[in-house]
C-alpha cells in the first residue's frame, strides 16, 4: 500500500486518480478547495481535505493529515491542481497572472515543501504540466498566463531533481496534451480530445507508482494531438 497525496482531486484527472488508487488499495489524501463531490463517493482509503494549496496558513491541516492518516510517510505526491485563464494578453490583468501562477507554480512549491520531510529516496514527486509549457511546442493565443506558468513548472522540476538527486525523492514532470476535461473545454471550446480523463489517469497512476525507477528530472510529453 502506497501513501499518495493528490492535489486538484475534485474533478477531472485528479478525481479519476483518487478513484483508481482507491480500487488498487492505496491510501490517498485528496486535496481540493471543495471536495464535496469526492466525499459523496465514499471511496475506500481516500481521505478528503478541503484545502487551498496557495494558503500557507492552511498547511497545518495537511501536516496533521500526513501524521494521522499516513503515519508520517508520503510515497507519492502528484501536483495535479491547475488554473487556466483564456484571454488575450492585453486584457489579462496582473491579478489574473498572479492567480494562475499562485496555483500552477507557487502552490506546487508549497505542497512540495510540506511533503518533502515525509519522503525518502524511493518517493516520487510527479508534476502535471502541459504541452503548452514545452519550449518550441505550438503555442495558442489567449493562454499566455497558463502556458508560461507550466513552463516555469517544468524548469522547477528539473531544478528540484538536481537538488535532491543524492537523497531523493525523484522529481518528474508530465507535459499533457489534449484530455477531455473541463479545463480543455475552457481553453478550446468544442474541441473533442482523443483521450479521456479516466485514460490519462491510468497512465499517470502507473507512472507515479513506477516511473522513479527509470526517470529523474525528466520531462515526458504525453500527447497524441495538437492541441
Amino acid at each position: 500500500m502506497k501513501h499518495i497525496l493528490i492535489t486538484g482531486a475534485s474533478k477531472g484527472i485528479g478525481l479519476e486518480l483518487a478513484k483508481l488508487f482507491s480500487i488498487q488499495n492505496h491510501k490517498v489524501i485528496a486535496l481540493s478547495r471543495n471536495t464535496s463531490h469526492l466525499k459523496s463517493l465514499t471511496l475506500d482509503n481516500v481521505t478528503c481535505l478541503d484545502l487551498d494549496i496557495t494558503k500557507e496558513e492552511q498547511n497545518n491541516i495537511l501536516n496533521n493529515a500526513i501524521k494521522n492518516v499516513f503515519n508520517n510517510r508520503v510515497d507519492i505526491l502528484i501536483n495535479n491542481a491547475g488554473l487556466l485563464a483564456n484571454s488575450s494578453f492585453n486584457t489579462t490583468s496582473l491579478d489574473t497572472f498572479k492567480s494562475v501562477y499562485n496555483t500552477n507554480v507557487y502552490g506546487v512549491v508549497n505542497m512540495t515543501q510540506q511533503a518533502l520531510p515525509y519522503m525518502n529516496n524511493k518517493s516520487h514527486v510527479v508534476n502535471i504540466s502541459s504541452m503548452g509549457g514545452i519550449q518550441g511546442s505550438m503555442k495558442f493565443a489567449g493562454l499566455s498566463a497558463y502556458s508560461s506558468s507550466k513552463g516555469a513548472l517544468i524548469t522547477l522540476t528539473e531544478l528540484l531533481a538536481e537538488e535532491y538527486k543524492e537523497t531523493g525523492p525523484s522529481f518528474n514532470v508530465l507535459a499533457l496534451g489534449a484530455v477531455q476535461t473541463e479545463m480543455l473545454e475552457q481553453a478550446f471550446p468544442g474541441f473533442q480530445a482523443p483521450v479521456t480523463a479516466e485514460e490519462m489517469a491510468e497512465y499517470i497512476a502507473n507512472f507515479a507508482l513506477t516511473g522513479q525507477q527509470f526517470y529523474n528530472g525528466k520531462i515526458l510529453q504525453v500527447s497524441s494531438t495538437t492541441p
